[in-house]
């Protein structure tokens, strides 16, 4: 393949491109309502349909339904490459408002722009450019479109592994780092209910029969906070606490919850072992931990290879790759876990996930689509 025709062909597209992220920007999918959810999931899924895959949508009764996509290609026997997208957004409808489409000097802003409805865009003009290119694809594709990834991917974990575990590699089209820096690290996420129980009484007339349950929690805290390992890269943060009826009141019970990051799965092992094996401090009071780690660590040994590959890739289309690491999880963690080769952060490169300024830089939309593509029929 002649990837400056390929780079051509995108360049040519870019306004149909950007017509279509408009298109699907002003469509607001905030993760909880599932009625502007379906409605996406149904447009989403015909864009594809025409696009020359065959489509289907899975129902969903608790959040909104999800799309994959499968394009036939090379070895029908072959394992396919997935790619995962989600289409639902962080931002409440109405944001439109507020925070119009647009394109100013070269960037374009709006609700979920970057993060990620136009990686959803450069999917679908992707697979078009199979079919418009006659393109001969080594395996087939798969393309995956959640509906729940910014509130924990509770009703799509099951079927992005599913998915994966038949796949050769997995392609996360999530944002890239700023500078446009794919991500072949993130670490793990875990989050925990602590729960302090103590005994009430009223702290002016007899406090000597009460339990304190704030101060139980806060000896927890400190001990919480102790297992955190900077060298490591694992922290803990209390973000919330909530206990206590009022002030004359010795507090029986107290709840706070807990951030957990790790870089690696023995470390999110560590952490999680000691936060059940937590005890009590003061004589009578009760401590109860639940939760865990909800996204596993995606580690660089699931992606070092594969981002070796699409490095001399993108020097072929004129592009130099740099790879980097981030806090924040995605459904690519998942696949690592599984041990499925998996590349994230592939999207148009921007900045401003989940802020204001949330925006993609234009002029990169034909790269990263013929990045796409240059994959689909290189990676091994």
């Amino acid at each position: 393949m002649d990837y400056q025709t390929l780079t051509s062909h995108f360049t040519t597209q870019q306004s149909a491109i950007l017509d279509t992220i408009r298109t699907l920007v002003t469509h607001e999918t905030p993760s909880h309502d599932k009625a502007r959810l379906d409605a996406f999931a149904d447009m989403m899924a015909a864009r594809l349909s025409s696009a020359g895959a065959s489509v289907e949508i899975i129902a969903n009764p608790e959040r909104g339904n999800h799309i994959r996509a499968h394009l036939a290609g090379g070895d029908p026997a072959a394992r396919p490459a997935l790619v995962l997208c989600h289409y639902d957004t962080v931002w409440p409808a109405g944001s439109l408002a507020t925070h119009p489409f647009r394109i100013e000097a070269g960037r374009a802003y709006g609700p979920g722009i970057f993060d990620m409805q136009t990686s959803l865009a450069l999917a679908e003009f992707a697979l078009r450019a199979v079919k418009e290119l006659a393109l001969q694809l080594p395996r087939p594709v798969t393309v995956l479109i959640t509906s729940d990834e910014e509130i924990g991917s509770g009703t799509s974990r099951a079927l992005i592994e599913s998915e994966a575990q038949r796949s050769a590699y997995v392609l996360v089209l999530e944002s890239p780092l700023p500078g446009g820096v794919i991500k072949t690290a993130r670490k793990g996420t875990g989050t925990f209910r602590v729960e302090t129980v103590g005994r009430a009484a009223h702290a002016g007339v007899e406090p000597e029969k009460g339990i304190n349950a704030i101060e139980e929690m806060a000896h927890q805290i400190l001990a919480i906070h102790a297992l955190a390992d900077p060298a490591a890269g694992t922290t803990l943060s209390v973000g919330t606490i909530e206990g206590g009826t009022a002030t004359n009141v010795i507090p029986a019970h107290t709840v706070a919850r807990v951030d957990l990051r790790t870089w690696t799965e023995s470390e999110a092992a560590r952490v999680t072992a000691a936060m059940q094996a937590l005890q009590p401090v003061l004589p009578g009071a009760q401590v109860k931990v639940s939760g865990g780690v909800n996204r596993p660590p995606l580690e660089r040994k699931a992606s070092a290879a594969l981002f070796e590959q699409v490095k001399e890739i993108g020097r072929r289309l004129g592009l130099e790759l740099e790879e980097g690491s981030t806090g924040g999880g995605s459904d690519g963690n998942f696949t690592a876990a599984l041990g499925i080769p998996t590349l994230d952060g592939l999207g148009v490169p921007g900045e401003g996930a989940h802020a204001d300024h949330e925006h993609i830089l234009v002029d990169e939309i034909p790269r990263r689509a013929a990045l796409l593509v240059a994959m689909w029929l290189e990676l091994t």
